[in-house]
């Protein structure tokens, strides 16, 4: 299987698009390529239930992140401030780079 580049990577500011949090942001924990999914911190907050194992892990009822569909996420650019587009420049060393496409600002340093 061949997995596809995103313009999405760990650590970006997104925010989301879609769904039931629409409008919140954070910041990308995990990017699932293989899914087509990214896990955003503090976004999209379900309930899963586990029993104790041992003397190590208490059972209960735990809140964890679950992952967005990418096409439901935006990157955020830090000079606009605002949902973007990412567009990409070879620069001239050679390497690929993202930037905005509103402000023209590198997201690449």
């Amino acid at each position: 299987m061949i997995v596809p580049k995103y313009h999405i990577k760990k650590n970006d500011l997104v925010m989301v698009i879609n769904g039931k949090e629409k409008g919140k942001s954070g910041r990308v924990l995990r990017v699932l390529p293989e899914k087509e999914k990214v896990l955003v911190e503090k976004i999209n907050f379900v309930k899963r239930h586990s029993r104790p194992h041992g003397k190590q892990r208490q059972g209960g009822i735990l809140e964890k992140e679950s992952p967005l569909h990418l096409s439901n996420v935006m990157l955020l650019c830090e000079k606009c401030n605002k949902p973007i587009r990412v567009g990409h420049r070879i620069m001239e060393d050679g390497k690929k780079a993202r930037f905005c496409r509103k402000c023209g600002e590198l997201l690449d340093k």
